[in-house]
């Protein structure tokens, strides 16, 4: 049932019950009047719209709310018809409060609702499945959330934009949430990726500081212009994951070799019953580090140490070995209908583990991100647990640079 259906038949019930209760206070105050009391005259319901209305939606009792939020979000289950649910939430605040705690995250329900949500690990069992529209004028790539632009159109949800700028020691891929605004000081700054001069060698880091406090923070040495960022408000980077390819020395034929280590993921997160970090909310790290630390120009920030923890090792993930095709004399790997077009840039990672760690051998073969082309500038993208879909963009992104050391 759509929202307007909902919220109109709960009020009809509430003002029902409004209705009766009035009456009956009418008729008690008429007695005690005399016959020549005149009742003053009512302001138009069309002069003040706004306050009305307000306080109508934000009247509402949180069971009668909590019924209507839960109704909506089990009812639209895909975009754009869950915009709906993001419309809940930017009522007022007590809309906000509940429609958060109605909404699962990624993992549990498999849906991307909220900002927050692209921060969030990916279902276990089945991958979201996105992809990448390229476009080489602009040097800019979009991520959306659909099986294909054929089959999707003008209804796919555009969740990342990255574009990519090319320095002269290294090139870096600015991620936003929007496709227009790549300012590191916006608050559409997600995060960025930076390779060495080879392309060999990436580095991921994240607006947002990480669970783990241990991950110290890193800020480029690079000169920014002071148009770009305001002195009230630094951007500090987090370096979360590292992408490394094989260098092809021998100039050897085959697909290219990578291996990904996420420093903010455990390992521990891939074995039976682990879990990945799952952030909740997007967090001011800029006023906190201005509050706890001082920042002189051209020096990294000054981190407090943290208390002394037991060491996890991070996830490694490793290219999935193709097979040789002996008709079509090329490397082969089982997409599952979702890359249909052969390509250096394609592959799918799994988990790299050692034989002592508690991970079985079926989640050894479980393929946690696929990457592969389907057209002109147009690439698929599945992930699931424990990526999210920025981490995910990202490793993806670096696929994109070019590589003459590694081919």
């Amino acid at each position: 049932m759509p929202l307007r259906g909902i919220v109109r038949e709960q009020s009809e019930i509430r003002e029902g019950s409004e209705n009766s209760s009035r009456k009956v206070r009418e008729g008690v105050q008429m007695r005690h009047l005399g016959k020549s009391h005149i009742v003053p005259e009512q302001p138009s319901s069309s002069s003040f719209p706004v306050p009305i209305e307000q306080s109508r939606w934000a009247s509402l009792t949180p069971e009668l709310l909590l019924d209507i939020i839960q109704r909506v979000e089990a009812s639209e289950t895909s975009w754009p018809s869950r915009r709906d649910v993001v419309a809940c939430a930017s009522v007022c605040r007590s809309w906000r409060m509940i429609t958060k705690e109605v909404v699962r995250t990624p993992e549990q329900c498999g849906w991307i609702t909220f900002p927050i949500s692209l921060k969030q690990p990916g279902p276990r069992d089945t991958p979201i499945q996105c992809f990448i529209k390229r476009e080489r004028a602009t040097s800019t790539f979009r991520l959306y959330l659909g099986l294909s632009p054929a089959l999707s159109g003008n209804l796919s949800k555009l969740l990342l934009t990255a574009k990519r700028f090319r320095r002269a020691m290294s090139t870096e891929f600015i991620v936003s949430l929007v496709p227009d605004d790549f300012s590191r000081a916006s608050n559409n700054y997600i995060g960025k990726l930076r390779s060495n001069f080879l392309g060999t060698k990436f580095s991921i880091y994240d607006s947002q500081p990480p669970h783990d406090p241990k991950l110290r923070t890193s800020r480029s040495k690079r000169r920014i212009h002071l148009k770009q960022v305001s002195p009230s408000k630094t951007p500090t980077n987090y370096t979360v994951a590292a992408v490394a390819y094989e260098l092809n020395v021998l100039r050897t034929r085959g697909p290219r070799r990578m291996r990904c280590t996420m420093h903010s993921i455990p390992v521990a997160a891939v074995e039976e019953g682990g879990t990945a970090p799952t952030p909740t909310e997007f967090k001011d790290c800029i006023n906190e580090h201005h509050s706890s630390t001082s920042i002189c120009e051209g020096k990294k920030p000054i981190i407090e140490s943290p208390k002394p923890q037991e060491s996890m090792a991070p996830l490694v993930l490793k290219n999935k070995a193709p097979r040789w095709h002996e008709q079509l004399q090329c490397w082969c790997l089982n997409f599952k209908g979702r890359v249909t077009v052969a390509s250096v840039k394609n592959f799918q990672l799994v988990a790299a583990v050692e034989t002592s760690e508690n991970v079985s051998a079926a989640e050894q073969e479980r393929v946690i991100l696929q990457f592969g082309k389907i057209g002109k500038d147009i690439f698929t993208m599945d992930y699931r647990y424990p990526l999210s879909a920025f981490q995910a963009f990202a490793i993806c992104l670096s696929s994109f640079d070019t590589k003459p050391a590694c081919e």
